[in-house]
């Protein structure tokens, strides 16, 4: 595996947070601030795996040759921790679209981040395949290996049982993997939403806008499921909030609205803090100097101010951390200024964990001209988030 590893850790301040309890205006938090620092070097593939990259051309690509001999490592699109220290991250569907991630091999991959030293290590992971012919359209591979051009998955959680729930953009759909990564059922669409990638035609989302959040409820018994871009018709800037029921394997119908700040930014991520409240990554497209608004916010399905909307809470600007110890040898304040951040998980009730999306070899926020590596930041808050217990237990 070639890798360069990027540098150190240390530890922390602290920040606030306001959790909305009235309609009345909210006070801002104090500034955020990052407590660890680690990366996972851009050029970091699979040994001995596939070739990919082949429709990307041969003109390289912020300095790196392509195609690739091996499998990259890369577009972390979400993330869930384990017991041992380790984490479970989802690649997207590799390059960015359908046409040019036919030779992109769906994966999970297992990482172990070290903030002693900086480094991220890859230490396993699976690829997802579908052997039973649960999906009924026509696959790139006979093998029913799974590729970037058959799905683009986007966001994932974990049941009790060790099953991983990945939502796709390209229908959009839900699916089912056991721990192997084999597909367990046929793919779950969202009743009355299609993207234009969807085999059943008249698509009423854009492309690339589908379910970019997946949560597991407290009690282990719905998923949330927030897409990315608004259904034609909805309020611009409106996203839809979808719970699916496990048991019945079905939407239940049940739906909330997201507002974004601009209709033009988009969310990352999304992770249940109890049964009414998510953490959410909200972006614009922006990244470097152009990055302007890269935020997590608490969001609250009880509607306090009756407005239809969930009700958001600003816990942390990730253009803003404040960073006195230098951790990772990182400028204070720290910015987080990539395109996509993708990726947010609770370690604690005062720290979350946060992660991009590198789109790699794409991507340039961190130095322009060079590709951006998978940085892992955690970042403590300033008051207890109040979370589920349960969610806090969950690995």
């Amino acid at each position: 595996m070639r890798r360069t590893l990027a540098v150190g850790l240390t530890l922390l301040t602290v920040t606030s947070l306001a959790t909305p309890t009235t309609a009345a205006p909210v006070t801002a938090p104090r500034q955020a601030t990052l407590t660890n620092f680690a990366s996972l070097p851009a050029e970091t593939y699979l040994p001995g795996s596939e070739p990919s990259g082949a429709a990307l051309g041969t003109t390289p690509i912020n300095g790196v040759a392509v195609p690739f001999a091996d499998q990259p490592v890369q577009g972390f699109s979400s993330v869930l921790r384990n017991s041992d220290g380790t984490y479970d991250v989802l690649s997207d569907n590799g390059y960015g679209t359908k046409a040019n991630s036919a030779d992109f091999l769906l994966r999970i991959n297992r990482i172990a981040p070290d903030f002693r030293t900086g480094a991220v290590d890859v230490v396993g992971g699976i690829t997802l395949t579908d052997p039973n012919g649960h999906i009924k359209f026509p696959l790139t591979r006979a093998d029913r290996v799974l590729t970037g051009a058959d799905l683009d998955p986007e966001s994932f959680t974990r049941t009790a049982d060790g099953t991983y729930w990945i939502g796709d953009e390209f229908g959009p759909y839900l699916l089912h993997f056991d721990r192997a990564g084999r597909l367990l059922a046929a793919p779950v669409p969202l009743p009355g939403v299609r993207a234009p990638e969807n085999p059943e035609g008249n698509p009423n989302l854009p492309s690339s806008k589908g379910f970019e959040g997946l949560t597991l409820s407290p009690d282990g018994k719905t998923l949330n499921a927030l897409l990315e871009g608004t259904v034609a018709g909805d309020e611009p800037g409106t996203l839809r909030l979808n719970e699916f029921d496990i048991a019945s394997n079905a939407f239940t119908g049940e739906k909330w609205l997201y507002k974004l700040e601009d209709p033009g930014f988009a969310i990352g991520d999304a992770v249940a803090v109890d049964s009414n409240r998510l953490l959410i990554i909200e972006r614009d497209s922006g990244q470097g100097d152009a990055a302007k608004h890269k935020k997590v916010y608490l969001a609250d399905k009880r509607d306090r101010d009756h407005d239809g909307k969930l009700d958001k809470t600003l816990v942390a600007d990730l253009l803003n951390l404040a960073n006195p110890r230098r951790v990772g040898g990182q400028a204070d304040p720290f910015r987080f200024p990539f395109v996509t951040i993708e990726d947010v998980t609770i370690l604690d009730d005062r720290t979350i964990a946060v992660l991009n999306d590198n789109n790699f070899p794409s991507s340039s926020g961190r130095t322009p001209g060079k590709p951006d590596n998978n940085e892992f930041i955690t970042i403590r808050l300033g008051e207890n988030l109040h979370a589920d217990p349960r969610v806090l237990r969950r690995r």
